[in-house]
């Protein structure tokens, strides 16, 4: 085979770390660009599900998941606001790679870049400009530095600097709610369970406890509706005491975790209207820049995964000549699935947050939603990566 492409990957969060780790996996020249000048995460959660485990465990990152990630099973539960149990969740696959963990969003991007050679990663470049030929493409950064690839990857976020090079700008979709997050610790929290995923639902608010750090903390998400003022702010420091009025009188086990909550961080929820297309020439999106959307589902970061690892199985079978044409079947296999979960998760907050229907009616909907989990659970996209990978050849 003529030589591999290398790659250029714009964004040093989970979905950009995790491609740099598959596409090196696949033996490819990886350099990733990250403006902050550290990489990191505000602390709170992220549910990892088996459609994304099965990734991590491919690149070698199964141990260490398993080190700082905090399993959850059989005890996970939909409840109504007063406690009464709704349905058990689906929190596992049955195909092998049935791990469901809660991780929080420093420990895995840490673990992320720990997996990555030395020198793979440069932080404080802001991208500010992308031009490309028949040949290669080219970044360049605020701090006047550029770099050159045969591919490059926008994982810059719902604010990527890159979208606007493969599809004309948009607003995103403000829907009129806000998230309350944050981390208690598991000495405050003694008698908390820590090998379950917890959630309760409605009138107009949901509220979301399950495990992270090896169970050593509790993570916390508080669902409430947003007023004009919060929509201006993507993410700001949260007053503890409007977030315990938010859910005064349900479920006392809400209030053990919100009596001891000190700090908090509020975000206003985003998410785009699917795009048409992610790819334009050697550039393409991933994660967040292509498909923001609503954590109703729990699949942000999970499915930044599958698109790397989507991407990594396709380039990794081509050589430079078809770096276009494999950018292409990688925005073709993730478009579809991708497009059904961003509006799978926007209906998800309607059905949790229902106050205009009975409630029998939608708590047999949430116990049926477990099928649709359970499909996204199972699917693994390296097949159908190698699929379209072979039809270019």
């Amino acid at each position: 085979m003529a030589s591999r492409p290398n790659v250029l990957i714009i964004g040093g969060g989970i979905g950009g770390l995790f491609a740099a780790n598959a596409l090196i996996g696949q033996g490819m020249r990886v350099s990733v660009y990250e403006q902050a000048s550290a990489l990191g995460e505000i602390g709170a959660g992220v549910f990892v599900t088996p459609n994304a485990v099965r990734h991590l465990e491919r690149v070698g990152l199964g141990p260490a998941v398993e080190r700082w990630g905090a399993r959850v099973g059989p005890g996970s539960c939909y409840f109504r606001h007063d406690g009464t149990p709704i349905a058990p969740v689906q929190v596992s696959d049955t195909s092998g790679w049935n791990a469901t963990y809660g991780m929080h969003r420093a420990d895995f991007v840490e673990l992320l870049a720990a997996n990555l050679p030395a020198g793979i990663v440069h932080t404080g470049h802001r991208a500010i400009g992308f031009e490309q030929t028949d040949n290669a493409a080219r970044v360049e950064f605020a701090n006047g530095a550029t770099a050159e690839a045969d591919v490059v990857v926008g994982a810059d976020g719902i604010h990527s600097e890159l979208r606007s090079y493969v599809f004309p700008p948009s607003k995103p979709v403000f829907h009129g709610t806000a998230s309350y997050r944050g981390l208690v610790s598991r000495e405050r929290l003694p008698n908390w369970p820590m090998d379950r995923w917890q959630m309760w639902a409605g009138p107009s608010r949901h509220f979301l406890v399950f495990p992270v750090r090896h169970g050593t903390m509790v993570n916390y998400v508080g669902f409430v509706p947003a007023d004009e003022e919060m929509k201006e702010s993507w993410s700001a420091p949260g007053d503890p005491a409007v977030l315990r009025s938010e859910f005064e009188g349900w479920d006392p086990r809400i209030a053990d975790v919100l009596q001891q909550v000190d700090k908090t961080f509020r975000w206003a929820l985003y998410d785009r209207e699917p795009l048409p297309t992610w790819t334009k020439g050697r550039l393409t999106l991933l994660g967040d820049a292509a498909h923001p959307m609503l954590p109703h589902l729990g699949q942000g970061a999970n499915q930044s995964i599958e698109d790397g690892m989507a991407l990594a199985t396709i380039l990794g079978q081509v050589d430079t000549s078809r770096v276009p044409a494999s950018l292409l079947a990688y925005e073709r296999l993730r478009r579809k699935r991708v497009a059904e979960i961003q509006l799978g998760a926007r209906q998800n907050g309607l059905r949790l947050d229902s106050t205009d229907v009975d409630l029998r009616v939608r708590d047999a909907e949430i116990a049926a939603h477990a099928e649709f989990r359970k499909r996204l659970y199972t699917y693994d996209v390296v097949p159908d990566a190698h699929a379209a990978a072979a039809a270019l050849l």
